[in-house]
């Protein structure tokens, strides 16, 4: 397929264009409902600003997104990481599972 973008990408970029014909669709009907110029125009531009906002925060969360689905695919190294025989679990280790007593 020609064009074809992964899904979260789709559900993004339709939300942003959805948004930008608000933008345009809004402040048409407005005036065309009898507001005035000023006040349309004043919806436009505070549509506007909530649209560049939510653009900003999907696609930081996007990215947020595909860092954490690349480190879920990078092996892990390191100290914190091991795993095996030796390998320990955070906590308190007070002794045997037998009670005192």
């Amino acid at each position: 397929m020609t064009g074809h973008r992964p899904p979260a990408e789709d559900t993004t970029t339709d939300v942003v264009r959805w948004a930008a014909f608000s933008c345009v669709l809004v402040p048409v009907v407005l005036l065309w409902y009898g507001t005035s110029l000023a006040g349309a125009t004043g919806t436009a531009l505070g549509l506007a600003a909530v649209t560049a906002v939510c653009r900003i925060l999907l696609r930081q969360s996007e990215r947020g997104a595909a860092r954490l689905a690349q480190e879920d695919r990078a092996p892990r190294r390191g100290r914190r990481h091991r795993s095996g025989t030796g390998a320990r679990r955070g906590g308190r280790h007070t002794g045997g599972n037998t009670p005192v007593g």
